[in-house]
């Protein structure tokens, strides 16, 4: 009774092992497709003038020099939109140097304390919007940096009447040590890779935070920034209002830098869980499922029906299968890891983080599995998985 037991166990994990080995393999694949390319340029005019609404919080680390890169855009007609909800918000001074060092930008800045609903960067967007003069709206996070061709490249899909919303995936930079060194892992060969095997299998159900580029008849017609006042996951919820007008999401070729700044384990543990919980109040059959993607777990239990004791005696083809997947899945997920790195110096110097790393985002999604709250910036909140919505709590 027992061995048809441990049998059938052997059988399902090593299925579940290939899954994953098939996984990573699919994750490098994709990724490798999505490496840049030569890059040519767009084709016919620019679709219209652009206001890029940047809804700013703190003096960030590298925050000038982000903002900088709007300010060097190859783009006919540009419009910089900067909100901020505190007098003596010390991004205010980031702003005016940037006024001194490129006088030729059209630069707004919004100061407004006026709080709509309970996502403080949306009611920061609903002040903003009054002085975006253009009819293209460009939304983007203010810890991205981008290329001069970024504004070119992004708005010409709504040249395209179907067309209604784009958005970027992003890469991340550690600014710091350790942790952002592992945050940035998350990011690039977790997070980044699932959304190129999604966008391979046909979904376009994205919306980043990074960037997201619309018109604004089309905002108008969703009911604008208000809409989003009390969400938590705004921007995919932006985009998804969009697609519910039978437009389409495009996803850009453009992929922009972010920065990953939680220089400690706490401050990280609760941005990824936020992450995590958020995607899990999106989809959370989709995120029932996410284990099959955390490789390095998975090449245990695969080393370990391969090769463990007396594995061959007792599992049999378990045992071999297990193997093969063993050697596929660490075979790829080098290559994840290798195409998010980016550089051989990146690649020796974060290899011995990568089974930390995949273990860390296994405990976090357990975790955020049965949570039910998020930290975000000084606030605590509990995230209504039906509703979609958040409800603000105390927090420090």
């Amino acid at each position: 009774m027992i061995f048809p037991l441990l049998f059938a166990t052997a059988w399902v994990l090593a299925l579940m092992c290939c899954a994953a080995a098939g996984y990573q393999a699919f994750a490098a694949l994709c990724t490798l497709r999505a490496a840049p390319a030569r890059r040519i340029a767009p084709a016919g005019p620019a679709p219209g003038a652009v206001s890029v609404l940047k809804p700013l919080c703190g003096a960030e680390p590298r925050l000038y020099e982000n903002l900088a890169t709007f300010c060097e855009q190859n783009y006919p007609e540009v419009q910089l939109v900067f909100g901020i909800s505190a007098s003596d918000d010390p991004a205010i001074a980031v702003v005016e140097r940037l006024r001194s060092a490129y006088p030729r930008v059209d630069i707004a800045l919004v100061v407004d304390p006026t709080v709509h609903g309970q996502n403080l960067k949306v009611s920061n967007l609903i002040n903003m919007a009054a002085q975006a003069r253009h009819d293209l709206l460009v939304i983007a996070d203010s810890d991205i940096s981008v290329e001069p061709d970024y504004l070119a490249r992004v708005a010409a899909p709504l040249a395209d009447p179907a067309v209604g919303i784009v958005t970027c995936l992003y890469r991340a930079q550690a600014v710091g040590g350790f942790w952002t060194r592992m945050g940035a892992l998350f990011v690039n060969q977790w997070f980044a890779p699932s959304v190129r095997v999604a966008h391979a299998g046909g979904s376009t159900d994205f919306g980043f935070g990074a960037t997201l580029a619309l018109r604004r008849a089309t905002l108008e017609r969703i009911g604008g920034f208000a809409r989003l006042r009390d969400e938590l996951a705004d921007d995919y919820w932006l985009a998804e209002h969009v697609r519910r007008l039978g437009l389409r999401t495009v996803l850009s070729e453009v992929t922009v830098t972010t920065d990953v700044v939680e220089a400690d384990f706490g401050t990280l543990w609760a941005r990824e869980t936020r992450w995590l919980r958020t995607i899990r109040s999106i989809n959370p059959g989709g995120y029932a499922f996410l284990f099959i993607t955390f490789a390095s777990p998975w090449l245990l239990v695969a080393a370990w029906l391969a090769y463990g004791w007396s594995a061959t005696a007792l599992f049999g083809p378990p045992a071999w299968l297990a193997g093969g997947s063993f050697w596929l899945g660490l075979v790829a997920r080098l290559g994840v890891h290798a195409l998010g790195s980016r550089s051989a110096r990146r690649f020796w110097r974060d290899l011995p983080l990568v089974p930390v790393r995949d273990g860390l985002l296994a405990l976090n999604w357990l975790i955020a599995l049965f949570g039910s709250h998020v930290r975000w910036r000084s606030a605590q909140m509990r995230v209504d998985s039906h509703a979609n919505t958040l409800e603000m709590t105390d927090g420090a």
